[in-house]
């Protein structure tokens, strides 16, 4: 046996971002984008462990929750134990990513946790009025102006959104707890809260807050080979993309703002 075969292999590979499909310059967290590489660290050079950096403050639940499935199903697949890391955020759906690891870590000071479901928008009745404007709105279907942002919000619109937000809430804490299991207090974690990575560990959402190193080489010794698994850049692609008109930087300035109002909800 050679000393290479004799070491076991690790494949490292991060998930940065916010979940979703973002426009056409932000590139958010989707299926579709992770997808080929997520493949390619669990079988390139068939690794015994494959290490899943997760910084991101969620986005999308129904993206969220496809990762969190295609990691578990390459992860039984190809017989390969996942560790998933907290880097500075793993909240929302960013935490759901992390409860598709065998073994959850976070740094002390990472932020962890958000387990709920929010649904934010304006309202400009008062506004429009005040401007003398007066709307006009014509739909087959007495619910396709659902929320109508110039309407006054009524209570079976409300009604209706608590029932879509209980029905996504049910499901991310069903994922988190057959994740955890018996290691959290539902009461204390299921509240929407976020906890910094020492906080984390006590309320049993992660599993360690050792350096990453540490961790691999106490429990898989110091005979390793680890990689990095990364996309390929494509040199005409980055051409492509700063190719933009002074009509997309509007767009972009928008898809920028989308963005950064993920991340400020955790102080980044």
């Amino acid at each position: 046996m050679s000393l290479i075969s004799s070491k076991t292999r690790i494949n490292i590979v991060g998930l940065r971002g916010v979940i979703g499909d973002l426009g056409r310059f932000q590139k958010g967290l989707t299926l579709e984008n992770c997808a080929a590489i997520l493949d390619k660290a669990f079988t390139f050079k068939k690794p015994s462990v494959v290490v899943i950096k997760i910084n991101s403050p969620g986005g999308s639940p129904v993206q969220s929750e496809l990762i969190h499935n295609r990691i578990r199903n390459l992860s039984k697949k190809n017989n390969v134990r996942v560790i998933t890391i907290a880097e500075d955020v793993a909240a929302s759906g960013g935490y759901m990513l992390m409860c598709a690891g065998d073994t959850l870590i976070a740094n002390k000071s990472s932020i962890v946790g958000s387990i709920g479901v929010i649904s934010a928008s304006f309202g400009f009745k008062k506004l429009i009025d005040k401007l003398g404007i007066k709307r006009r709105v014509f739909t087959k279907g007495d619910r396709k102006s659902f929320l109508d942002p110039f309407e006054e919000v009524s209570k079976k619109d409300i009604d209706k959104l608590i029932k879509v937000q209980d029905s996504i809430f049910e499901n991310f804490k069903d994922l988190v707890s057959k994740n955890r299991k018996k290691k959290i207090d539902p009461k204390k974690v299921f509240n929407g809260d976020f906890w910094t990575g020492e906080q984390a560990k006590k309320l049993g959402l992660v599993d360690s807050n050792e350096e990453l190193n540490s961790y691999i080489e106490k429990h898989y010794g110091k005979k390793l080979k680890i990689r990095n698994i990364e996309e390929k850049k494509s040199f005409i692609k980055n051409i492509l993309n700063n190719q933009i008109s002074n009509n997309d930087i509007v767009d972009r300035l928008i898809e920028a703002l989308r963005d950064n109002s993920f991340w400020s909800r955790y102080g980044l």
